[in-house]
This record gives C-alpha cells, structure tokens and sequence, in this order.
C-alpha cells in the first residue's frame, strides 16, 4: 500500500526503526525534564535556580556544538549515537539513585543537567545527519526532518503531561526511572538497523580548517544566515519562557506539577501541530518567505501570554508561541539540510543546533537573573517583543534573500530553471 505524501520517509525500514527509538526515549527525557525542574523549584523556591539548570542543560551545544559537528563528520554517526545515548542512559541512573535515596540536593540537578547537555552537543549534529543515511538521499528527506521534528515535539506535548501526572501521583523518582527504561528503546533501535558502510571525510585543513568550512557555508549566504540570525533571536528571547513556566504553574496559575505539565505540553501541542504542516509540503520552497510569520507569531503570542492568569486562556497562546518557535527552527533546518553537501552536513547541523539551541541558555539565564528584579512576567513580554522585531528586521530582506536563493534553488531542481529564448 502506497504512503501518502506526508508520510513517504516511513517508506525506509531504517527510518521507522529510528522514529519508534527516539520517540520513546523522548518521551521519557521529558518526563525527567520536568522532574528535574519540578524538584528544584520545591527544594530551592528560586526562578534563578530554574534559569541556572536550563542555562547548565543547554549551554553545551554554543561551546561544543561547532567541534562536535566537525568529530561527527569524521565518524561513523551510528557508532556516535550508540556511546551518546548509552552515555545519557547512565546520567539518569545516577541521578535516579539520588533522588530514590533521598540525597538529592539542587547542585546535583544543575550538575545532571550540564553533564547531560554535553551528551547532547554530540547527539543531535549526529542525529541530524544521520537522517540522510535513514532515508537513501535527499529526495524523502525533507520529509524525515518534518517527521523527526513532529516526533520530538510530540514528546514534548506528551511527556510533559504524563510527567507532570506520575509525578503529582506516585512521586518524582518515577520521573526518573521511567526515562532510564525508555533509552533502551533507542538503543535497540540502533542494534536492529541496518547502514552501508560509509567512510567518513577528512578535509585536508585540519579542525579549524573543517570548522570555517562549515561557517562559510552556513554564514556566507544571505538567505542561510538571515534565516540563522533570525531563529537564534527567537532562541534567546522566546525559548527561556520553558524554563520559567515552573513559577507561573505555581505562582500565577495556583496549580501543581500536573499544572506544568499542562502548560509545557501545550507548547510541545502547539509545535507538533507545526511540524504536520511541514510534512504535509512537498517542497522546501517559499519556507524562508514564512519565517518572519513564524518568529512574530511565537514572540506576540508570549507577550499576551504574560498579561493573562486564566490557565484556559494561557494554554492556546503558549500553543502558539511553541508552534512559531519550532516551525522558524524546523523550516530553517528542513531548508540547510536540504541543499548542504553531504561532507559539512553535521558541521552545518551543529550551526544550525547552536542557533536554535546554543542560544537558548544565554537567554535562560538572563531571564532567570531579570526575573529577580522585573518579575518573570515582564521579563518574557520584553522577549516576545524583541522577537517580534527581529522578525520584522528579517522581512525587510526579503527581497534580497528570495533573490540570492533563486539561482540555487534552480540549480538543485526545487524549482524550474528560467525560460530561454
């Protein structure tokens, strides 16, 4: 039976058996999440502590990510993610042993959450470019993106609820035990595939030969870094309202940890609904004209998001703000994927994951701080603003990117070449 159009890449055995993994590790990652989040408001009661685990979580993939990117384009990506995941696996053992003894201590969180960061600053430039070999090529590619993306977003949707829900009803350590289970889906996953054999490429310039290589791909070309510029503003002053939303579900909204499950998974609802959009198109064409949309929408929506203390009102503008964050990410990330050369693949992916990722703790962190002394509420509304006006600082260009793209475009056949007379 023939796949419909959004759902081609599941046409790959490989594919699937990756899909199934990471969705069931995510899913779990997110459940430790929010306990992670959850224990260090109830031990500490501190928005800068909160700041401070996100900033710890996240701040690897700014400083690691462009070496990373470089390693990973000299390995075999399978071989990484087996030593990431199995890496990652361990993390949550020992911080499930704490936790169930009853030593936990805030520093230990902060602590887990930096050592788990630089698992990931080599995990996702991996994944990313792993995606190709999964798939045969560039031709379901883009579909895989889209379908990888919805795939991490649905566990942000749904991890979060039932985390906030086993933790509310059987206590925090299951939080963490789960996740420990749940990367033993992925590590099967990666046992069960089957990959050519691929020799990886070494430029003959060294690391830092390799590294600028990879910038002047992706900094080079106005339309690839106006795109990046652009999401790791949003990045920065829109990603950080995830790491306050412990003190709005308990101090705006009066509810519990099932409270922020709740308005976690609405931005994880909002960024998958997002990315089935993406992988309903058939071409990569016209998503760098869409991205201002998207930024103003995610950066407006969290400014109104901050005004109101009605949790029925705040859940469908925290959709929003998620679905404008992930597709600014997911329609830049589909667009550089799609026309890079294979040899600086994870080095683009590791550009691309310090924009959208990379930047996300220095905001985390400057919240946190601001939230002292401007409260959490003015401090996302002035994000979402800043946002909104990078958007509109993006489509002023519009006309030069549009023009700078089209020659390439043409060139890869995603859309005709120009008649000749």
């Amino acid at each position: 039976m023939a796949l419909p159009q959004s759902l081609r890449a599941f046409r790959h055995r490989n594919y699937r058996l990756y899909f199934f993994g990471q969705g069931t590790s995510q899913i779990g990652t997110w459940m430790q999440l929010i306990a992670t989040s959850w224990l260090i408001y109830r031990l500490s009661g501190s928005a800068f502590l909160l700041g401070l685990a996100a900033f710890a979580l996240q701040i690897s993939f700014l400083v690691l990510a462009p070496v990373a990117g470089v390693l990973v384009d000299r390995m075999v990506k399978r071989k990484v993610l087996y030593a990431t995941q199995g890496t990652a696996l361990a993390q949550s053992l020992v911080m499930l042993a704490l936790v169930a003894s009853g030593r936990i201590e805030p520093w230990h969180l902060v602590t887990g959450n930096l050592v788990l960061g630089v698992v990931n600053a080599f995990d996702s430039p991996a994944r990313q470019s792993f995606l190709v070999e999964l798939v045969g090529g560039r031709e379901d590619l883009p579909n895989a993106i889209a379908l990888s993306s919805a795939l991490m977003n649905g566990a942000r949707f749904v991890g979060p609820m039932i985390g906030g829900a086993v933790i509310a009803s059987a206590g925090v350590a299951w939080g963490f035990g789960l996740n420990s289970i749940s990367y033993l889906a992925v590590l099967g996953a990666l046992a069960a595939m089957r990959t050519p054999r691929r020799a990886p490429e070494r430029g003959a310039g060294g690391w830092a030969g390799e590294l600028l290589a990879g910038v002047r791909y992706a900094y080079g070309f106005l339309p690839t870094r106006s795109a990046l510029l652009l999401l790791a503003a949003v990045s920065f002053f829109v990603q950080p309202y995830q790491s306050l939303m412990p003190w709005f579900a308990k101090e705006a909204f009066h509810g519990n940890s099932a409270t922020l499950g709740m308005l976690i998974g609405a931005g994880g609802f909002g960024a998958v609904s997002g990315m089935i959009y993406l992988a309903t198109l058939s071409t990569i064409r016209g998503l760098l004209r869409r991205l201002p949309l998207s930024a103003a929408t995610a950066g407006l929506a969290l400014t109104c998001f901050t005004f109101t203390h009605e949790l029925w009102l705040a859940l469908p503008l925290i959709y929003l703000t998620g679905m404008g964050i992930m597709l600014t990410a997911a329609s830049t990330n589909t667009v550089l994927q799609t026309i890079v050369e294979d040899r600086l693949r994870a080095r683009v992916a590791a550009l691309y994951i310090m924009a959208f990722l990379g930047m996300s703790p220095l905001g985390a962190l400057l919240a946190g701080t601001l939230s002292h002394y401007i409260s959490p509420p003015l401090t996302l509304a002035l994000g979402g603003l800043r946002a909104a006006l990078a958007a509109a600082a993006y489509a002023s260009k519009l006309p030069a990117i549009r023009r700078e793209i089209r020659p390439l475009y043409q060139r890869l056949g995603i859309i005709p070449p120009p008649e000749t007379g």
